[in-house]
């Protein structure tokens, strides 16, 4: 009896990324048949066979789809495994990230043409050497704005990415209206682009500085390289882009100083919507003390945490979230106490490796962290600052809470190590549950973007011996 022309299904299957599943069926002449599009609810099957080489026959390709005329772009300009090896937020913030960018770059033509104008680009009787030194002036001023800004505010660039990379581009689009003003300003002119070249120079340690920190934010399988060379290659993409409406705009604008005025802050006010839009689109699923303190807040409220969206849309950008208290975390021991007993009052009541201290004069909550702190016992730290910088504002509570509030508000002025003792209390008992709440809804907890200084200590617990 001649042999069944039907085929053998296979127990396997395979996709590329989250594509469409693949199904193999094995044909009357053993060669293998992969059927694109054979899942559940798919009507595609465009099946090809595989020779018992390995290799289909024809071009020797194996498309898992028909192919796409967008699937060259994507592997040029977005990074392998798209969108699965990105963040959620990837997509909506590449593209509004696209329209600030091309708008920086018209608006950065005009001034630079500003500038060129200002040092004598164009007229005869300028002098070189005058236009040199105004030159070497605007770069050493900047490049001493470049070195202090970063020993300022670099350790806080990552806690507020979004903040800095916002502060960034305003900061980005004043240096280049001082610019575009400058040579309205003769006797000034050399004063004016010194100060834009510092704030330009603050501008490229922020925004650099951010852009890596929202990069690792967004890179999910180890890949930031990949993630950060295709960002760069959108931002050129963009930036040549701009290149040639510069080079079809500025003609226009040159001889009509009013008109290219406009032109710069309509491009600007779409520079800042669009750095606005791209920054809200940032949903970080790790905290820093804004983040913290909302959840926090909400949570001893309602009894309910905040998803990382619902709290990434609530997070202010500019004013900050700061709670009442100002929270410090991993300063020195010799800061937090003094004596002998007052060493013995701020480690009684606790195990935490952690020792927590209130200064009700200076509305400080300080922090002193034991040798080899986790991330996980920092956030608890830090949950226990603002737990009691919560205490101290006037929003509703549970009764437990309420009772605790009541007891602040009635303590003695020198009386804080009581109080804190009763937060180490309250805490052990609210925070497992609170914990269980943010890992259960997405939040990071292993991993933070709190501002923690360098500081450690070792101290006696009780009977236990030092940490």
């Amino acid at each position: 009896m001649a042999a069944s022309k039907r085929p053998v299904a296979l127990q396997c299957w395979e996709r590329f990324g989250s594509g469409s599943p693949r199904s193999c069926t094995i044909a009357p002449d053993g060669s293998l048949s992969w059927e694109a599009g054979g899942g559940p609810g798919q009507g595609l099957r465009a099946a090809f066979t595989v020779t018992d080489g390995g290799r289909p026959p024809g071009r020797g390709e194996c498309p898992e789809t028909l192919p796409s005329p967008l699937s060259p772009l994507q592997a040029v300009f977005l990074p392998h495994g798209f969108p699965d090896s990105v963040s959620p937020d990837y997509l909506p913030y590449q593209l509004w990230d696209t329209v600030q960018a091309f708008a920086s770059s018209l608006t950065g033509s005009l001034a630079t043409q500003a500038v060129l104008q200002g040092v004598g680009v164009g007229d005869a009787a300028a002098s070189v050497s005058a236009a040199t030194i105004t030159w070497l002036l605007k770069d050493g001023t900047g490049m001493l704005g470049r070195i202090s800004f970063a020993w300022l505010m670099g350790s806080r660039l990552d806690c507020e990415a979004k903040k800095w990379r916002l502060f960034a581009d305003v900061l980005n689009d004043a240096a280049m209206f001082l610019e575009i003003v400058a040579p309205a300003f003769p006797s000034c002119f050399t004063l004016i682009v010194c100060v834009s070249s510092l704030a330009k120079c603050i501008v490229g340690v922020a925004g650099g500085a951010t852009r890596a920190a929202l990069t690792m934010h967004q890179a999910r399988r180890d890949n930031m390289a990949d993630v950060s060379a295709k960002d760069g290659s959108q931002e050129t993409l963009v930036n040549l882009a701009g290149l040639l409406v510069s080079l079809l705009l500025l003609p226009l604008l040159s001889e009509r100083p009013s008109l290219s005025l406009a032109a710069f802050f309509l491009f600007t006010i779409l520079h800042l919507y669009a750095n606005l839009r791209a920054v809200r689109a940032v949903i970080m699923e790790t905290f820093n003390e804004a983040r913290l303190y909302l959840v926090l807040k909400h949570f001893i409220q309602w009894g309910k945490v905040l998803t990382p969206p619902l709290a990434n849309r609530m997070e202010p950008l500019w004013t900050g979230c700061h709670p009442t208290l100002s929270l410090s975390l991993g300063v020195p021991l010799h800061s937090l106490v003094s004596s002998a007993s007052e060493l013995q009052q701020v480690s009684e009541g606790h195990q935490q490796p952690y020792l927590l201290r209130w200064d009700r004069c200076r509305g400080q909550i300080q922090v002193t962290l034991g040798q080899e702190v986790s991330a996980g016992v920092i956030l608890r730290a830090a949950t226990h600052g603002l737990l009691l910088a919560t205490l101290l504002e006037d929003v509703p509570l549970t009764e437990e809470l309420e009772t605790l509030r009541g007891q602040i508000r009635a303590a003695p002025e020198g009386d804080n190590w009581t109080i804190v003792k009763e937060t180490y209390q309250i805490l052990d008992r609210l925070y497992p549950k609170f914990l269980k709440e943010l890992q259960a809804v997405g939040w990071e907890t292993e991993h933070h973007l709190l501002e923690v200084d360098e500081w450690r200590a070792a101290w006696s617990l009780g009977e236990k011996k030092t940490l």
